[in-house]
């Protein structure tokens, strides 16, 4: 993903990124300020400094906001970028490497527009190299109308 990013930016376009954790992350450390007044029940707790800053917001009781109402609070760019979210119908590509077993899922899921493996495949839609990062950022940028 992180060359995908470099490749896109080198081209001028401006990129966000949207990544699903499978598990409990937290993006500050127990005995930082935020960190307290998340821990008190601040249902927000936004950091800035002179170079970023960040909103955390807490579920609590909430169930995990559908990616369209994630990518609504995104301030517009040229491309997102979206990492994980396999289960949702957005257009996607699939990154397949024979070594995990994991089954294909582009043969059972018609929004995969493509797949990125490490062997060759027998697919009805495009196969690219995992590594080829230029082929993959071409496919993109072809389907989404910026080449």
């Amino acid at each position: 993903m992180e060359r995908l990013v470099t490749d896109f930016t080198g081209r001028g376009l401006t990129v966000s990124t949207v990544k699903h954790a499978h598990h409990t992350f937290d993006v500050d450390h127990e005995g930082r300020d935020s960190y307290r007044h998340r821990a008190a029940g601040a249902q927000e707790v936004l950091l800035c400094s002179g170079n970023r800053w960040a909103l955390m917001h807490e579920l609590r009781d909430e169930s995990e906001p559908p990616l369209t109402e994630l990518l609504a609070k995104l301030t517009p760019v040229d491309l997102v970028l979206i990492e994980g979210f396999k289960t949702e119908s957005h257009a996607k590509l699939e990154c397949h490497r024979a070594e995990t077993g994991k089954p294909l899922l582009a043969r059972d899921d018609a929004s995969i527009m493509a797949v990125a493996s490490d062997v060759a495949l027998d697919l009805d839609r495009p196969v690219l190299g995992l590594d080829d990062t230029k082929a993959v950022a071409a496919f993109i940028l072809e389907k989404v109308g910026l080449s």
